[in-house]
């Protein structure tokens, strides 16, 4: 009953405090990929983008999208706690970690908004819930459940690969690995490969653009950190005032040997991070594991003193009230500018030491909050630039969006306007049948370079001093009288990043 009471907890503060400022740039490319239904997207699996249009279908409504992740981080709450349970602590253990879990910036972030990384927050601390009851000797059927909860997992976000290999080798080298001997261990693998396989299948199909994204994100995009700075990330991702809940946990779990496997997984699952250039948030979803351990040997430790508990729940809350204002978007725009600069100027801590890409820290706002802002006014203003334009030539004419969120931004606002984009999903969804002898072009130069416009006029100019730099201050264009088709050169706009 108490884990039921954190979780609803946990729903209820999310559903208040999520849906604000405004739909977010990933969130309303989810959502029109979902509209088209596919085994998989250039830079996603299915399940994510299918949960985020199924929100819509009732008309827009950022409170019903936000509830999906809310869910999420609701049934995390639910599964931690019974981790406590599992581990060998009571009521005070389950009260510590649903508030570490619900106050972990990273994890606070993911249940704030829909992403890739939702499903994580409930699938994964489940697989390692089943795991560890199977080491002691609970029905090994439960294999099937577990094979099934990670094929989702695939079919959510891929990275979790990395966790998957990381607990078979945490396994592999303790005297746990007699579990992987059941046939039941062999039935559950299958059923992931096979709940997995319609993705890869798609994948394999459209010459894995997966793969190629993550090249490109790798040699261009995204900050690639040092084993240090990396180590630091994790620090401040998980708020270094509670973080010293989930080492505790990492230290308990190998003190263990029946759950060292556990520790071993995530330290295996940090190698890989640093092998592979991971985001210092892929691998985030497995800090409830060690949370859940953190909170068994603080409760040990204040058995005696019940007295001493009172301090560390009023630690833990003020410790995430500092934060939370970068994960909840519970302040307004200006409000939330001034907070951060007086913590900054006493701390003299800023949000760059978590930047994950290039250009994404020089806004008035954080990334993600920024990029929560001027999209229906872009919509509004591709809009009436297309509306603009004469019937005759209007037959003709399609928007041409600089990236997915431009695009989305307009398919979703302004769902009667036609519009493509050579970036991600909307390249391999091509033009649609368009001729675009006449583009109405968001944030380019009606491609001057290419010679392919004989003249341009600027329509508007789209301005939002709350919107992430890149997308502010930037044309709107009408480009008319092409020398040749766009479909020409159609090919080698492909932009996978």
């Amino acid at each position: 009953m108490s884990a039921l009471l954190l979780a609803s907890a946990t729903a209820l503060i999310h559903v208040v405090a999520n849906p604000h400022y405004g739909f977010f740039r990933d969130e309303l490319y989810f959502i029109i990929c979902g509209i088209h239904p596919q085994w998989g997207y250039v830079d996603q699996p299915p399940i994510v983008p299918l949960l985020a249009a199924v929100s819509q279908s009732f008309g827009h409504s950022l409170l019903l999208l936000r509830l999906v992740p809310a869910l999420f981080a609701a049934g995390g709450v639910y599964v931690t706690c019974l981790l406590v349970v599992e581990f060998g602590g009571g009521l005070f253990a389950q009260l510590i970690a649903a508030l570490v879990f619900f106050f972990t910036p990273v994890l606070c972030s993911f249940g704030m908004k829909v992403g890739t990384d939702e499903t994580g927050l409930l699938f994964w601390p489940l697989i390692a819930l089943l795991l560890v009851r199977i080491t002691r000797g609970a029905d090994p059927r439960f294999w099937l459940l577990i094979g099934f909860l990670a094929g989702l997992s695939i079919e959510s976000k891929y990275s979790v690969l990395f966790f998957l290999v990381a607990l078979v080798i945490g396994v592999l080298i303790t005297n746990e690995r007699r579990i992987l001997l059941s046939r039941w261990a062999a039935a559950g693998a299958a059923i992931a490969l096979l709940v997995a396989l319609p993705n890869f299948l798609w994948q394999w199909n459209n010459g894995f653009p997966m793969l190629e994204l993550l090249r490109n994100g790798q040699s261009s995009k995204n900050l690639i950190p040092s084993p240090p700075l990396y180590a630091i990330q994790e620090l401040f991702i998980t708020n270094p005032l509670l973080a010293l809940e989930w080492i505790v946990g990492l230290i308990w779990l190998l003190c263990t040997p029946r759950l060292r496997f556990l520790s071993y997984a995530y330290l295996v699952l940090i190698v890989e991070m640093l092998l592979f250039h991971g985001k210092h948030y892929y691998p985030a979803n497995i800090y409830p594991i060690l949370i859940a351990a953190g909170a068994i040997p603080i409760e040990r430790w204040t058995a005696r003193r019940q007295i001493a508990r009172i301090p560390i729940v009023a630690y833990a809350v003020v410790a995430g009230i500092l934060v939370i204002p970068d994960v909840l978007p519970i302040l307004p725009e200006d409000s939330y500018i001034a907070f951060a600069a007086e913590r900054g100027r006493i701390t003299h801590v800023t949000g760059k030491t978590t930047e994950t890409e290039h250009g994404r820290e020089d806004n008035l706002l954080p990334a993600d909050w920024a990029d929560m802002h001027g999209w229906p006014e872009m919509a509004a203003a591709a809009k009436a630039a297309y509306e603009s334009l004469p019937p005759m030539e209007r037959r003709d004419a399609v928007v041409f969006a600089g990236n997915y969120g431009e695009a989305s931004a307009v398919a979703f606002f302004a769902p009667d306007v036609p519009v493509i984009s050579e970036h991600n999903q909307y390249w391999l969804w091509g033009m649609q049948g368009y001729n675009a002898r006449t583009l109405v072009q968001i944030n380019g130069s009606c491609f001057q370079s290419d010679h392919l416009y004989a003249s341009r006029t600027r329509f508007a100019t789209l301005k939002n001093r709350y919107a992430i730099h890149y997308e502010n201050d930037i044309p709107i264009w009408i480009c008319r009288g092409p020398k040749y088709p766009l479909a020409r050169i159609w090919p080698n706009l492909k932009s996978y990043q």
